[in-house]
């Protein structure tokens, strides 16, 4: 009879067992950054394809991916680097050390550890593979195919117990094939051949080719989170100030309303008549002519459309034009330069963080669909969604808008039906509602501080405007002992004086302003009484 000691049952359980091979690290370096890339071969999409990361090729060309969640680089210093990156990353997995070999049919039902597997060929995948990371968050998968990998018709790779997608790696050495409504998690690296796509397919992870075209058609694909991945915050908000007590606000221009609408916030104009809201349906204050607080609004309207005119975008989306179309946003800085069509559906994504924050500007006319939608999902928040537009804005009917839109020189026209969850405010030009729903959040608790008496208001004029040879300012002799100063703005908002007002007339010398438009504040006391537009001829 054969006795083993422990410390030899132990040896030979050791050889028996896998090895696990979580402690595995892997270094991406910039190919992290990208969802679809290859070093030498064209990158192609049709259909309507939903990507989130870069998209690029340091040796072809990109054609036809509309608008994308990252940044398009093409035979720049971008690409380059990853190109190094990617030969770097290759050979971290094609020299890892394999801990066990499969079959080349992988899934069925199939559940796999963290370690590194060998195919000898081709391979293929089929119904569900699930991953086990065994409660491992950093538990490395690796799978070195030393052939072509295709996949079978809604084929699922399903990771469980803290598995995670940027852990998970496919070395192919051949084409890499994935049928319709296949989900795919990891990064699909291919030597010296081509990657292809198609209907209804989604990758949590990268395509990455050597050598080789890589071609999508109507998928889903987005970098994975985690393993060291940045966290999306987006920018820092603009400060609305008053702004943020008003729901429909033009700083110059008409506001009307027709049909039955419901408001939440304030509603009015500082230069021009505020009619046809029924106070009834408004929770707010509707101001019918302008007042200390519209001028406090219109004086910090300016302020947070200055701070978002100058903001740096994260992302260019190329295609104004096809903007939508079921198109998913992360906490960034956009910016599209051309008038934007609007169609179907965009989603805004904040991955889960409540204080994420998205700011989309547009230098052009935004128009939108029937039926047009935008969706904040993973905890995205429509108090911290705010588009810049510079130039008209016409929201269609049955339309639902989520986010603060503050317009810059172009009339706003939001139609029948519509919803908008945020503000509709305007720096320069009318606004028109019919038969909406809009509801300002996070309105501020000191909008009572804004307002003064309409008598003060009106006890300040300046005349003639436009001006040639002179304006004056004339106020009330009552007003002398507040403190009553005037500050003249150029349009980016930079003050180029401010002045007291000691007397019931003061004469502005036209030699100080070049022809041009200009903003004034009235203070009193340092608070904003009064605000408009000055023009020199």
């Amino acid at each position: 009879m054969k006795i083993f000691t422990p410390i030899l049952l132990a040896a030979m359980l050791m050889l028996w067992l896998p090895i696990k091979n979580s402690a595995q690290v892997i270094t991406p370096g910039t190919t992290s950054n990208f969802a679809i890339f290859s070093t030498d071969g064209d990158v192609s999409n049709s259909g309507i394809s939903q990507v989130t990361g870069n998209v690029g090729t340091n040796n072809g060309s990109s054609t036809a991916f509309g608008n994308v969640n990252g940044v398009m680089h093409d035979n720049d210093a971008a690409s380059a680097q990853c190109s190094t990156d990617l030969l770097l990353l290759y050979s971290q997995l094609n020299t890892a050390t394999p801990g066990f070999f499969p079959a080349p049919l992988l899934g069925n039902g199939d559940t796999l550890t963290a370690g590194v597997y060998y195919i000898s060929g081709a391979s293929t995948l089929d119904l569900n593979l699930f991953l086990d990371a065994e409660n491992d968050p950093n538990a490395i998968f690796i799978f070195q195919i030393q052939g072509s990998l295709s996949t079978g018709a809604g084929a699922k790779v399903q990771l469980i117990n803290e598995a995670l997608a940027c852990n998970v790696y496919w070395k192919v050495e051949g084409l890499v094939d994935i049928a319709t409504d296949t989900k795919m998690r990891g990064t699909i690296l291919a030597n010296n051949a081509a990657i292809s796509m198609n209907s209804g397919d989604t990758l949590e992870g990268r395509a990455l080719s050597i050598a080789g075209a890589i071609t999508i058609d109507g998928v889903l694909i987005y970098t994975p989170v985690g393993c060291g991945s940045p966290l999306l915050t987006g920018p820092d908000a603009p400060a609305l100030g008053f702004a943020g007590c008003y729901v429909v606000f033009s700083s110059n221009g008409g506001v009307t309303n027709t049909g039955v609408s419901y408001f939440t916030g304030d509603i009015g104009t500082n230069v021009g008549l505020t009619t046809g809201f029924d106070p009834l349906n408004v929770d707010g204050v509707i101001h019918p002519i302008p007042d200390g607080s519209t001028g406090a609004c219109a004086a910090d309207l300016l302020i947070a459309y200055d701070y978002l005119n100058l903001l740096s975008s994260d992302i260019e989306l190329l295609y104004p034009a096809q903007f939508g179309n079921n198109l998913v946003l992360t906490p960034h800085t956009y910016v599209m330069n051309g008038a934007v069509t609007f169609t179907d559906t965009l989603f805004l994504n904040a991955m889960g963080d409540a204080n994420a924050t998205f700011i989309i500007k547009i230098y052009g006319a935004i128009s939108t669909s029937t039926y047009s939608k935008v969706i904040l999902i993973n905890n995205a928040q429509t108090e911290n969604v705010y588009w810049m537009i510079n130039g008209s804005v016409d929201i269609n009917e049955y339309s639902i808008f989520n986010g603060s839109i503050i317009c810059n020189n172009g009339a706003m026209s939001i139609n029948s039906l519509a919803t908008i969850n945020g503000r509709i405010l305007s720096t320069d030009g009318a606004i028109n509602t019919a038969a909406i729903t809009a509801t300002a959040l996070s309105i501020p608790a000191n909008c009572a501080e804004a307002a003064i008496s309409e008598s003060d208001a009106a006890t300040i004029g300046i005349f003639p405007n436009p001006f040639n040879d002179y304006t004056s300012i004339e106020i009330d002799e009552s007003l002398l002992q507040k403190n009553i100063e005037i500050g003249i703005m150029n349009v980016l908002g930079n003050e180029i004086f401010r002045i007291p007002l000691t007397q019931t007339t003061t004469i502005i010398n036209p030699s100080v302003l070049a022809s041009g438009i200009y903003f004034y504040s009235v203070y009193s006391n340092n608070s904003i009484i009064q605000t408009g537009k000055l023009i020199k001829q």
